[in-house]
């Protein structure tokens, strides 16, 4: 019996082994820097922009700066920052990049910092995954997937908590959001 005991264990560990590997799949890791669930929103037909968002962290002892991208899914990838001024949205780009301070972590999301790929190619489509090449200033490129979410997702959801055992997001916030924007 405890033979038989032993081996039902056994199983289950390896079982939850591919499970484990698959819920790790979506960060990365370059050096001091990981790189946690990188995505996107859908885009409706023609839309002339598409958003990236990420967290990086970075675990080393200098700061980096990421400096840009590369996607076959766009014309560009810039950084920006949308900031509000009273209740005018104002987008930019970051000059010089943007800083990654040692033992810090920098949340690209929608309403700030975030990765804008110009001229996307074609629509992204909810639940398909886009191929990103990250640059940073020190440790050099990082190829990571941008798992594409609902049109108005706030943050990851659905798709990465099919991945991630994240919880399910909700829109609350986009319709405030999407008040009046101005191009810097």
């Amino acid at each position: 019996m405890h033979v038989f005991k032993s081996a039902l264990i056994a199983a289950s560990l390896l079982a939850a082994v591919p499970f484990a590997s698959s819920a790790s799949a979506h960060d990365y890791k370059l050096g001091a820097l990981h790189i946690a669930h990188p995505w996107t929103r859908a885009t409706l037909p023609n839309a002339p922009v598409a958003g990236g968002y990420m967290t990086i962290e970075n675990t080393g002892d200098t700061a980096d700066r990421l400096v840009g991208g590369s996607t076959p899914a766009a014309e560009a990838v810039e950084i920006h920052e949308m900031t509000m001024d009273g209740d005018v949205m104002k987008m930019r780009p970051v000059e010089g990049g943007l800083e990654i301070p040692a033992g810090e972590s920098v949340t690209l999301k929608p309403g700030g910092y975030h990765l804008m790929l110009m001229k996307p190619t074609e629509p992204l489509k909810e639940g398909t995954r886009i191929p990103l090449t990250l640059t940073f200033e020190k440790a050099g490129e990082v190829s990571v997937e941008l798992t594409v979410d609902t049109v108005g997702a706030m943050r990851p959801g659905k798709h990465d908590a099919d991945m991630h055992g994240a919880t399910e997001h909700d829109d609350m916030g986009e319709a405030k959001s999407m008040g009046n924007m101005k191009a810097e």
